[in-house]
């Protein structure tokens, strides 16, 4: 196997593992929206829903792809990346705001809407990892999304039992973050010139990133604990 091949491999796995990462509010969205629905409508409109979602997704990521050919929009794209990752360690889950639909097509409706409103991390990321690559873009969403639907509470458990899985993705974004930075066309001359300040400057925004999360992380935890229980 020659070394694009491996490149392409590694860049799909890069893909739908920030996928899975990044959508499990996504998952908890699908369940709540069809929750209301009658057991023989729940799967169809599940089916029908994501279906939508998938499609708009790979819509808004090629879109995003073709944007950041721009000048520095990679500069943007991997500032608001990074910002992503930090969010990834630092919120809390949001979903339960979501009503559930009353019909099929309401429902169908309220999972798409909710996807396409959450979804901006997803491709964002999605993006910057397939630099350009819309073959990338395809695969990895049509793969991964069935994951979400079908597997997502499982993954969820996982998340909640490893929590230290939330780090390795916020790391992989990170790196995939400053690396569309120091790729930005106006930049990389730079960075091409002086190698070792480029992996030192990925190097200190991963760090940055984890650092700055758990630090989040644990004073929320610790507020939390201090909160009265009712």
């Amino acid at each position: 196997m020659n070394t694009s091949i491996w490149e392409f491999v590694l860049s799909l796995l890069n893909i739908i593992f920030l996928d899975l990462i990044l959508a499990g509010d996504n998952a908890i969205v699908i369940g709540l929206a069809a929750r209301n629905l009658p057991v023989s409508t729940q799967k169809k409109a599940i089916v029908l829903g994501t279906a939508g979602a998938v499609v708009l997704r790979i819509f808004a990521t090629v879109l995003v792809v073709w944007l950041l050919k721009i000048p520095w929009l990679l500069l943007a794209g991997g500032t608001l990346l990074i910002l992503i990752a930090y969010k990834l360690l630092t919120d809390e889950n949001n979903s339960t705001n979501i009503k559930a639909g009353q019909s099929l097509w309401s429902a169908v409706g309220t999972i798409i809407l909710a996807d396409a409103a959450m979804g901006l991390d997803n491709v964002i990321a999605i993006a910057g990892v397939a630099k350009h690559n819309i073959s990338l873009v395809v695969i990895g969403l049509l793969i991964s999304v069935p994951i979400v639907v079908w597997g997502s509470t499982l993954f969820i458990k996982l998340i909640n039992k490893y929590p230290w899985i939330i780090y390795i993705g916020s790391a992989v974004l990170g790196f995939t973050a400053s690396s569309m930075i120091t790729d930005e066309q106006q930049l990389s001359p730079f960075f091409d010139q002086h190698p070792l300040l480029r992996a030192l400057f990925i190097f200190v925004i991963i760090i940055g990133i984890l650092i700055g999360g758990h630090w989040r992380r644990q004073s929320n935890h610790q507020k939390s604990k201090k909160l009265p229980q009712p």
